[in-house]
């Protein structure tokens, strides 16, 4: 049975190569350059251990949502091409054009405080947004002609770069993906006809990268893949020959044999049926374990399955293991790699009514981190 260092109670393990290997792979597959995105601490991994592997498996830009994000890589010593894409209103992007940040462009005012930003000797590197129909940010169809006419302008004058373009597809239906590809491609011949010629044009993420090859234009930009976790309902991880590269785990922390009746967490939603142990695993909402899964998420302990027992307190949640023999300081493994016989993160999703993206993103600042190759 397996066991956590000495002293640790809960920890998430980080698979450095699995990301370097599922980029490498999702890289051959998609034929054309690869932006991995490591917005939100990489998706829970560690922004610039996951930023790291996926360059060495042959990403060649960085994506993040936003300037603290992209700046927190620049300050660790991450050089490479990076673009952030979503601003306060009122954003100062001098930090970011001074430190080589691409900037992702939704408005005329976004625009507008990019140029404000540059000097003689560094343009700012732009990529612009088009809204293609997912409702959220991006120039509206409405303001392509006047958005892309400025650009241009301010390209001529040497304030701007528009180095790319992009959009984002809702993963509704291959029809409303190629719908939204094509108003793209609309966007594409106003910025042409503006006298732009953005070299990097991008719209598919993950999804739309594997499923749909005619998204893939000049480069794709890869979440959740690269993770090693799937975006389709029926179609695993492995199906995709992706490896999972975070695993969360924790100690036990406590074990008694209880009498039948016995009541289990907050509200007793659970009473034992029969006399049986229970094991008690330190990890609870405030790492990210979602209430939701409140008994029935998923565990392997000694290489059995069990659900939790009852609901998931802040700290810590119950299993009924019955008559397994279960130690205080055995491993308990949340998810990880299922060829490996673990739960998947995708089981805790199905149990919380969420999606994998979600259960690893939100694991807890109070779960250490360790990295593993």
């Amino acid at each position: 049975m397996g066991r956590l260092p000495a002293g640790v109670m809960r920890e998430a393990t980080i698979d450095v190569g699995a990301i370097e290997d599922n980029v490498r792979h999702l890289r051959r597959l998609v034929g054309v350059d690869v932006i991995a995105v490591v917005k939100a601490d990489g998706y829970g991994h560690g922004a610039a251990r996951s930023a790291a592997a996926a360059l060495a498996g042959g990403a060649t830009r960085l994506g993040v949502a936003d300037l603290a994000e992209a700046l927190a890589l620049r300050r660790g010593g991450v050089d490479a091409p990076l673009v952030a894409w979503l601003h306060a209103p009122g954003a100062a992007f001098g930090e970011a054009v001074e430190r080589g940040v691409e900037l992702g462009i939704s408005s005329l005012d976004q625009l507008n405080a990019a140029a404000a930003a540059a000097t003689a000797e560094r343009p700012a590197i732009l990529h612009l947004k088009l809204e293609t129909g997912l409702g959220r940010n991006g120039v509206p169809p409405a303001e392509w002609a006047l958005v892309c006419a400025e650009a241009a302008r301010l390209e001529r004058l040497g304030r701007v770069r528009v180095l790319g373009a992009f959009s984002h597809l809702s993963n509704t239906s291959a029809d409303d993906d190629r719908a939204a590809l094509a108003a793209f491609e609309a966007g594409l011949g106003v910025a042409a006809s503006a006298g732009l010629a953005p070299r990097l044009r991008h719209i598919a993420a993950t999804h739309a990268a594997i499923a749909l090859p005619e998204t893939r234009l000049t480069c794709v930009r890869l979440g959740i893949g690269i993770y090693g976790l799937s975006p389709f309902e029926d179609r695993s991880s492995a199906d995709l020959g992706l490896r999972p590269a975070m695993t969360l785990r924790a100690a036990v922390a406590a074990v008694r044999r209880v009498p039948a009746g016995q009541g289990v967490s907050y509200g007793y939603a659970y009473r034992t049926d029969a006399e049986t142990t229970l094991a008690l695993v330190p990890l609870g909402y405030a790492d990210g374990v979602p209430r939701q899964a409140s008994g029935t998420g998923p565990v392997l302990i000694g290489g059995r399955r069990f659900r939790v027992a009852g609901r998931i307190a802040m700290d810590q949640f119950v299993v009924d293991v019955g008559d397994a023999p279960v130690a205080v300081g055995d491993e308990v493994v949340l998810f990880g790699d299922p060829t490996l016989g673990m739960p998947a993160a995708t089981e805790w999703a199905d149990a919380a009514g969420t999606i994998n993206y979600e259960i690893v993103t939100r694991v807890g600042a109070r779960v250490p981190r360790r990295q593993v190759s």
